[in-house]
């Protein structure tokens, strides 16, 4: 099948197109490199994609770029692109709302004319249910940070589409996603990042905040598994295990066998306080379940940030 993938050079969305060519899919790729974080973490994520025949990399801002040709002949598109992170949208409320609004909005009307689209699958967040994202689908939607709100009428708006014009729209909601690749924003980065160096790590809040985590491989299996899902559904992706901060640094300790030096500052406004996935029908209608243990996950990450920080590539691209 053709499939578009929208934030192809980001964290998750490479590591989905590389997984799509596997399944001997044909692959293009959008991003826009929206400078959130440098530009050279994204090319570094593409350099396995760049070689493959089935796979065509299209820079693109979907806020102000044609649209029509690229998704012309696409069978499925996967959404991923958008402005990520909590905190960076109380201050940047214009980019937040262009990139995961008006960029949608604009996507959409675009796949109205693709007509051999089959699925629309729109990747969201459980930052959209707010500060206790715990349980299934059915859970509340109340979303307390600009970032949360913006990314609910990006499903409010893909919905519309669906209702009012037949697209074949299934939503993913992610959960705390971690892996190699992640982002340099993200908390197990930062702390892996700072163990690495002997550096200060930086805890916000107390340290109790609990999160359900979602290895990459697992949810890029969710995601791919999706374009066989019933048009209409929404589902949450999540792994099974939850932690602390405080748990996941012990573990992160252990790592890199040396002790972290903390600092700890006040909790962010927006932070989520217990977040968990309830995957159950996920599960019943894909018969997906995660299969990389947490500690498993986290050796992964740790290994793979140690060997780009010995080969150099992080101290060049953060200087960036």
């Amino acid at each position: 099948m053709k499939c578009l993938v929208t934030g192809a050079a980001g964290f998750i969305g490479s590591h989905l197109c590389e997984r799509l060519i596997a399944e001997g899919h044909q692959v293009v790729g959008l991003d826009a490199f929206v400078p959130y974080y440098p530009r050279p973490i994204k090319e570094r994520n593409l350099e396995a994609l760049r070689s493959q025949a089935r796979f065509t990399f299209r820079l693109c801002d979907l806020r102000r770029d044609p649209l029509d040709d690229l998704v012309r002949d696409v069978e499925v598109v996967f959404h991923l692109a958008a402005m990520p992170g909590l905190a960076q949208s109380w201050t940047d409320f214009d980019g937040y709302w262009t990139c995961n609004v008006l960029a949608t909005q604009r996507l959409l009307e675009a796949v109205r004319k693709a007509e051999r689209l089959q699925r629309f699958i729109h990747v969201s967040t459980s930052s959209v249910y707010g500060k206790y994202a715990s349980g299934d689908e059915s859970l509340p939607l109340k979303p307390i940070s600009p970032y949360g709100v913006t990314k609910l009428a990006a499903e409010h708006l893909c919905r519309s589409h669906a209702e009012a014009f037949g697209l074949p729209l299934v939503v993913l909601r992610y959960f705390s996603v971690y892996g190699p690749r992640q982002r340099p924003d993200m908390a197990y980065h930062r702390f892996i990042r700072s163990l690495l160096r002997n550096e200060p790590l930086v805890v916000y809040g107390d340290g109790f905040q609990v999160r359900g985590n979602t290895y990459v491989a697992d949810c890029v299996e969710a995601t791919v598994a999706a374009m066989k899902a019933i048009p209409g559904e929404t589902f949450n992706i999540g792994g099974e295990e939850t932690a602390t901060v405080w748990d996941i640094i012990r573990k992160l300790e252990t790592l890199a066998g040396r002790q972290a030096l903390i600092r700890q500052e006040p909790a962010r406004p927006g932070d989520q306080r217990y977040t968990f996935a309830d995957t159950s029908h996920l599960r019943r209608h894909l018969g997906w379940q995660p299969r990389t243990s947490l500690d498993e996950g986290l050796a992964r990450q740790f290994q793979w940030q140690k060997a780009e920080l010995d080969t150099g590539h992080f101290s060049q691209r953060e200087a960036a």
